[in-house]
C-alpha cells in the first residue's frame, strides 16, 4: 500500500483514479509480420504481451493489400485483395491469446495520381471503401474462402502512422492567399472521418485511435523537412472536422539519452515554449484535448528507448532502459485517460542506422528491460 501511494505522489494521480484498462502492447513488424511465427508468438506469450500493434498497409513499400484497383472495394473477397500475411497474423495472435492493433498506412499509386505511398488518397472515399473492406474480414465473422476459417475479431485500429511527420504525409504545408497553412491536419482529418465512418459502420463496437503524432515538429514550412508539433496538430485537425473518434494516439519519445520519461522537453533555442510532448510534458496533451472538448481516451501507440550498445549516440545503458520503461508504465497507469502502452522494439533491428529499442539484441540475447516488461501489470 505504501509502494501505492508513493507511485501515486510521483506520478500526480491517485491509485483510485488510476487506469483500470490499460495494456501493454509490442511493435514490431519485422518479427511479427515478416518474421517466423512459430517462433515469435511463443516469445510474445512469454512476456505476458497483450496487444500487438501492426501496420496493415493499403499500399506502399510494403506488405501491400491493394496492389491494383478493386472492382468491388468495400468487398473483402475482391480478387484484387491480398491479405494472406494479415490473415496469418490475426490468426496467430488469436492463437496465442493477444489482440491486434491495426495501422492503416499508405495509399496505392492507382489512389493518388501515381504519387508516393505518403501522399493522402485523393478521394477519402477509396480510403473509407478499403478501410470497410478490413472491418469486414476481421469483425470477429468472416468466413474465409476456401477454407472455412473465421477470422477473429481485430478490435483496434489507428488511422495512418505519425501524419505531422513529412515521412509519413506529404504535404505538411501548402501557401493559401499568401500564407503557410498546415493542409497535414486538414487532409489528415477527412483520412480520420472516412476510417471511423467506415469501421463504426459495420461494427460500432471498433475502437478507432486517430492523431498517432510523433513528438516533435520545426512547424517551419520553409526548411527542407517541414513537420508540424504535435499540439499544432491536433488542433489542425480539429480544425478540419475530424470528430468521431475514441482515441488519441501519440509517440511521446524522448529527445536526448538525458531525458528521462519524467524529464520536460527542453525549450527551443528561440526560448519560446516547447513543441514536443514527451512522456515528461505528456500532461499539455491531455489539457490541449479537454480544451478542444475531446472527451476520448489516450493510447501511447509507440514508446521506446534505444540501448548502448550498441547505439552509441542516442542510447542509455540496459539498466537504464529497463528502469525507464517501468518508471513509463507507472506513468500511465497513474493516469486514468490511458489505456495502452506499446513498447517499439521487441528486436535490435541489425543497422545501427535503425532502431536499438528491443528487448532482445539482435543476435537474440535478453537485455535487461525483457523481464520487466513481462513482469508489467
Amino acid at each position: 500500500m505504501a509502494v501505492a501511494a508513493l507511485v501515486a505522489a510521483l506520478f500526480g494521480a491517485s491509485t483510485a483514479n488510476a487506469s483500470k484498462f490499460i495494456q501493454k502492447g509490442i511493435f514490431d513488424d519485422a518479427q511479427i509480420l515478416y518474421g517466423n511465427p512459430d517462433k515469435v508468438f511463443p516469445v510474445l506469450q512469454q512476456m505476458h504481451t497483450q496487444l500487438i500493434r501492426v501496420d496493415l498497409w493499403w499500399g506502399g513499400p510494403a506488405l501491400t493489400v491493394a496492389p491494383r484497383r478493386p472492382a468491388n472495394p468495400a468487398n473483402p473477397d475482391d480478387p484484387a485483395y491480398d491479405w494472406a500475411t494479415y490473415d496469418r497474423t490475426v490468426l496467430y495472435a488469436h492463437q496465442f491469446g493477444m489482440k491486434v492493433v491495426f495501422s492503416i498506412l499508405g495509399t496505392p499509386r492507382w489512389a493518388n495520381g501515381g504519387k508516393g505511398w505518403n501522399v493522402a488518397p485523393t478521394n477519402p472515399s477509396d480510403l473509407k471503401s478499403f478501410v470497410t473492406a478490413a472491418a469486414r474480414r476481421y469483425d470477429g465473422t468472416f468466413v474465409r474462402v476456401p477454407d472455412g476459417v473465421t477470422l477473429p475479431r481485430v478490435p483496434y485500429w489507428l488511422v495512418w502512422n505519425e501524419p505531422n511527420n513529412p515521412v509519413f504525409l506529404t504535404p505538411q504545408y501548402a501557401k493559401v492567399k499568401g500564407s503557410w497553412v498546415i493542409v497535414s491536419g486538414r487532409v489528415y482529418a477527412q483520412m480520420c472521418n472516412a476510417s471511423v465512418q467506415a469501421l463504426k459502420g459495420v461494427s460500432p463496437g471498433f475502437q478507432v485511435g486517430c492523431g498517432v503524432t510523433a513528438p516533435r515538429g520545426n512547424n517551419n514550412p520553409t526548411t527542407a523537412r517541414p513537420s508540424v508539433s504535435p499540439l499544432a496538430f491536433l488542433r489542425a485537425m480539429v480544425a478540419g472536422g475530424a470528430k468521431g473518434f475514441d482515441a488519441y494516439a501519440h509517440h511521446p519519445y524522448y529527445g536526448s539519452r538525458l531525458e528521462t520519461p519524467s524529464t520536460p522537453p527542453p525549450p527551443p533555442a528561440t526560448g519560446h515554449a516547447p513543441t514536443a510532448i514527451t512522456l515528461g510534458n505528456l500532461q499539455l496533451l491531455t489539457n490541449e484535448l479537454a480544451r478542444l472538448k475531446l472527451h476520448v481516451r489516450l493510447w501511447i501507440t509507440e514508446y521506446g528507448y534505444q540501448t548502448n550498445p550498441p547505439d552509441k549516440l542516442f542510447g542509455v545503458t540496459w539498466g537504464q532502459q529497463d528502469q525507464y520503461m517501468r518508471d513509463a508504465w507507472a506513468k500511465l497507469k497513474a493516469n486514468p485517460k490511458v489505456d495502452m502502452f506499446i513498447w517499439f522494439l521487441l528486436r535490435d533491428e541489425v543497422s545501427l542506422s535503425g532502431w536499438q529499442s528491443g528487448l532482445y539484441t539482435a543476435s537474440g540475447k535478453r537485455k535487461d528491460g525483457r523481464e520487466s516488461f513481462e513482469q508489467l501489470k
